[in-house]
């Protein structure tokens, strides 16, 4: 059996040669050819000895997920679709801006945590992501979109806030995240890459050890009663233990402050008593807050807060102190904005068949077409 190498990182590398009895220093030849120069080709990796690349022909492979639709949208968002086995596929979004580009990476097929107001949730859970099928979406879309004028690559930040709960699919996530801050790989900086989270506290804390990176938590809702129907986990981990699990993180995390995403939905939880509640909550942890517009989808039951109420929910906010962005919506016109990715899940669950159908419709667009 062939071991896919896109499954290591440097240390998992290191071990895979010592069994084959090569030494270490090949094991960090072929990562920057993996990452860095994105070479799947063991043949063109010239620096290698030629007996080596002949052995790993035969041991090993390099198998990414299958790149298998690729949409843009009219403000330059671009979402890929990749199948990755027995009738899934997972989305995975680029998001071009004048000073950055992100990849927003998923990390599992589908999504447990059945948050109310997301399309992922809606379509069920199958599996995790392996380490490969969730660093290959960045590998892949390297490769897409190739490098600017200057030589650089265009991705420049990630964010785990695709398909799936990451802490949920923690051995994996934590072997992409290696792969994308090494030096060798991807050279990426803690500061931008960005973890999102529903709340599992037990694996916040595992992070903060093992990897602490930019951390976003999905909060949504200013008191337990509301984020249990929201946000489901919270019935496991509510909002007193999430609170003191951000306070410990931030002793290791490479930012100053916890991110707290917070979905406006009209009527629901976007009262001017609601902010001044999260600013009760928030009191002792150091955040900011990114509010995001609601992004409708099938059967959700929910509605966009207007404008004007976005503007006076964020002006609550700020007046008390807490820097308050409102998130630009991108790429909605081809259903890659957020809460809206949904990919093609075979779900284990059967929550599609106790909620309806909410998913839409995916034109795949052949290969031969995308490389035209």
């Amino acid at each position: 059996m062939t071991i896919n190498l896109l499954d290591l990182d440097a240390a998992g590398l290191n071990e895979f040669f010592a069994r084959m009895g090569e030494k270490p220093f090949r094991a960090k030849q072929v990562l920057r050819w993996l990452h860095h120069f994105g070479e799947g080709d063991f043949e063109r990796m010239t620096d290698v000895a030629k007996s080596l690349r002949a052995k790993l022909a035969t041991e090993a492979c390099v198998e990414p997920p299958r790149l298998v639709g690729d949409s843009s949208s009219t403000d330059g968002t671009r979402k890929f679709l990749f199948g990755v086995g027995k009738d899934n596929a997972i989305e995975t979004v680029f998001i071009p801006e004048d000073d950055r580009g992100t990849l927003c990476v998923s990390t599992q097929a589908g999504c447990a945590l059945d948050c109310a107001f997301c399309s992922t949730g809606k379509q069920g859970f199958n599996r995790n992501l392996t380490a490969a099928e969730i660093i290959g979406q960045l590998w892949q879309v390297n490769q897409t979109l190739g490098r600017d004028p200057r030589g650089e690559r265009v991705i420049s930040n990630v964010v785990m806030m695709g398909m799936g709960e990451p802490l949920a699919n923690y051995e994996n996530v934590l072997r992409a995240l290696r792969l994308m801050l090494d030096d060798n790989a991807y050279g990426l900086s803690r500061r931008r890459v960005t973890l999102s989270t529903s709340g599992i506290v037990p694996a916040m804390d595992r992070l903060r050890e093992d990897c602490p990176v930019a951390l976003a938590v999905s909060l949504h809702a200013p008191n337990d009663a509301l984020r249990d129907r929201l946000v489901p986990i919270n019935r496991k981990y509510p909002l007193a233990e999430l609170m003191a699990a951000c306070r410990r993180y931030l002793v290791s995390a490479p930012r100053d402050f916890v991110t707290f995403e917070y979905v406006m939905l009209d009527g629901v939880n976007d009262h001017d008593g609601d902010a001044h509640e999260l600013l009760k909550l928030v009191r002792d942890v150091p955040c900011k807050f990114n509010l995001i517009p609601f992004n409708p989808f099938q059967q959700s039951g929910f509605r966009r807060s207007s404008s004007e109420r976005v503007r006076r929910f964020a002006e609550i906010l700020m007046t008390s102190g807490i820097i308050t962005t409102t998130r630009k919506t991108r790429g909605d016109d081809i259903d890659a904005a957020c809460g809206q990715l949904a990919g093609q899940v075979q779900d284990r669950t059967a929550r599609t068949i106790r909620t309806g159908p909410t998913s839409r419709i995916i034109k795949s667009v052949p290969i031969a077409e995308i490389a035209s």
